[in-house]
């Protein structure tokens, strides 16, 4: 008989979930973040070898490259974020997300 050690539901920033969604990925309440954030990577990896690939295809002028990496960087920004800040209600503090609409009140 299998047990399930957790029952953890994982909830997803919203904003999060639009981003990896580009690129194909929908994590449901029971995929550990960890886990959805090594697809996301994986895929940048893979798309950066091919990006490298074509450059020694010649395909474009090596001096576009570091332009592109940039570019493809920039597409994966969800990456800067660590796993667990991917969830609702995580910082890189451990503090409330701040809501940037809500204005200084103080």
């Amino acid at each position: 008989m299998l047990s399930r050690t957790s029952l953890t539901d994982y909830i997803y920033r919203e904003d999060v979930l639009r981003a990896v969604q580009q690129h194909g990925i929908r994590p449901t309440v029971r995929t550990p973040p960890e886990l959805a954030r090594g697809f996301v990577r994986d895929l940048y990896c893979y798309e950066l070898r091919v990006l490298r690939d074509r450059m020694l295809r010649q395909e474009f002028p090596k001096t576009e490259y570091a332009g592109r990496v940039v570019s493809l960087r920039d597409h994966y920004r969800v990456l800067s974020l660590r796993a667990r800040e991917w969830l609702e209600g995580v910082t890189p503090l451990g503090g409330p997300i701040p809501d940037p609409t809500a204005g200084d009140a103080g």
